[in-house]
């Protein structure tokens, strides 16, 4: 059986990139099924029919998650697991077993492997313990995890616990990579509906001819290549929820028809006469301004009002920089383990050019750049010049050797007064511009606090608290 690294049947274009799943199984029909149907959730498969070959593979490609037969051709699955467990890391691994075998995929389990799934199983179990598991080792995403550090952004995750349970929907608002689908998780994640589907659709990337029955689906011989029945999006997320990610972009025919589905929760397949029930949680999401869309004529506004029964606003990553330290230390602990890199950190010059940088692209922009940092790192250390390339001005490769490490760290001098400058400032960011607070959390006394901010440019008037204002540059 030869190596498939793309599945036979082209993946709808409602999601372009996904997490990477790898599966191990000798046997062609569950291989095929398997990979059709991660296709079709937005995975991309790959397919090893021997452990030989996945071997040979995986010295050169890491997954974000393995899923292995025990029993294959030339080697068992926990030969497998032991021979690839140095070069996996931190990807998850999950065994498939027969009855007989459950006793050696308990053993598995105990020795690292993350679960078992016995044969015969449903591909719908297994899709929701691929999530769970891809989920749970991604740092923009799990169960019960806060949205961000910062406090606009608790405020967000507030409202979305609190409205968790509300079937009422949503529409998710903000600038293009701010994390507006990862908040349409979160609300999933922490809802009763959690064990159910979460069926995300990118409403500006599917054709406008084809849109219509991906969502909806069609009957068997409702056109031309019909040839099956086809279950859309709307029918697939069942008592889940259904994410319309750029919303604004459907078609005015379209709108209409998620207007019927919205206030009747009824909704028809092409071809079909049949009305069909929808039980999922519909969450809408758009970086356009709705409301003049309306004006234009571009967007019906019988359904904006229906589907912007409980709005919610994701300020841009310029306005919640308490999140930016966090998230890149996530996504570079990500991409350190996914790389199997030795990266352990970011440079002081590294995150306070963080801390200034504007951030347009937002998160999207954030993960960019750390992901490419790590990459090209050479070192334990991700300097300035790794995360922002185009910026001539940041600290280099310029230092002195660790005499432990012999990595090329920047010498204090070169690097001290930006990084007060902006700690300091984030300090104060964070603390309303009281001196007070700021110094405390600092660690240093007020008067110590204020001499640095005159040394370094940071002023500060009077207050009739006894603390100064926001502070000024």
């Amino acid at each position: 059986m030869p190596r498939h690294d793309a599945p036979t049947t082209p993946p709808p274009p409602a999601r372009t990139v996904g997490p990477v799943v790898a599966v191990v199984e000798d046997d062609p029909i569950m291989g095929e099924s398997l990979v059709q149907r991660l296709t079709l959730e937005g995975y991309r498969p790959l397919w090893w029919s021997t452990g030989g070959e996945a071997l040979a593979a995986l010295r050169g490609t890491r997954p974000d998650l393995l899923v292995c037969d025990i029993r294959l051709p030339d080697m068992s699955g926990e030969d497998l697991f032991r021979d690839a467990a140095p070069r996996l890391g931190g990807t998850p691994v999950v065994f498939m077993t027969g009855f007989g075998d459950i006793g050696q995929a308990v053993r598995l389990v105990r020795a690292g492997a993350d679960d078992y799934l016995t044969k015969p199983f449903a591909v719908d179990d297994f899709l929701e313990r691929v999530g769970d598991l891809l989920r749970a080792r991604s740092p923009e995403d799990g169960a019960g995890e806060a949205l961000g550090a910062s406090a606009p952004m608790r405020n967000v995750e507030r409202l979305l616990r609190r409205v968790a349970d509300i079937d009422s929907t949503l529409l998710v608002t903000g600038e293009s990579g701010v994390g507006k689908e990862v908040a349409a998780r979160f609300v999933h994640q922490v809802s009763v509906r959690a064990d159910r589907p979460f069926m995300g659709v990118n409403c500006a990337a599917i054709p406008a001819e084809m849109i219509d029955s991906e969502l909806f689906g069609h009957e068997k011989g409702a056109f031309t290549g019909a040839h099956t029945l086809h279950r859309g999006y709307a029918e697939r997320a069942g008592a889940g929820t259904l994410f319309l990610d750029e919303v604004a972009e459907l078609p005015l025919a379209l709108q209409a028809k998620l207007l019927r589905l919205v206030q009747e929760r009824v909704y028809f397949r092409v071809g079909g006469e049949k009305p069909l029930p929808c039980a999922a949680r519909i969450v809408c999401a758009t970086n356009a301004d709705l409301e003049a869309r309306v004006r234009e004529g571009r967007f019906r506004e019988d359904l904006f009002y229906r589907i912007n029964v409980i709005p919610v606003t994701i300020p841009a990553l310029r306005d919640r920089r308490d999140d930016v330290l966090p998230l890149l230390r996530a996504y570079l602990k990500h991409y350190a383990d996914s790389f199997g890199a030795s990266v352990r950190g970011m440079t002081p010059a590294a995150e306070a050019r963080a801390l200034s940088h504007g951030w347009p692209g937002n998160v999207r922009e954030l993960r960019n750049r750390i992901e490419r940092a790590v990459a090209l790192a050479d070192g334990p250390w991700v300097g300035a010049d790794l995360l922002f390339p185009e910026d001539t001005t940041v600290e280099g490769g310029t230092g002195h050797a660790d005499e432990r490490t012999g990595s090329q760290w920047p010498v204090l001098a070169a690097v001290r007064d930006d990084v007060e400058r902006e700690h300091i400032a984030a300090t104060l960011r964070r603390c309303g511009g009281h001196l007070a607070k700021a110094a405390d959390l600092l660690g240093i006394g007020r008067t110590t606090l204020w001499e640095k901010m005159r040394r370094l440019g940071l002023v500060a008037g009077p207050s009739d608290q006894g603390d100064p204002p926001p502070f000024q540059r």
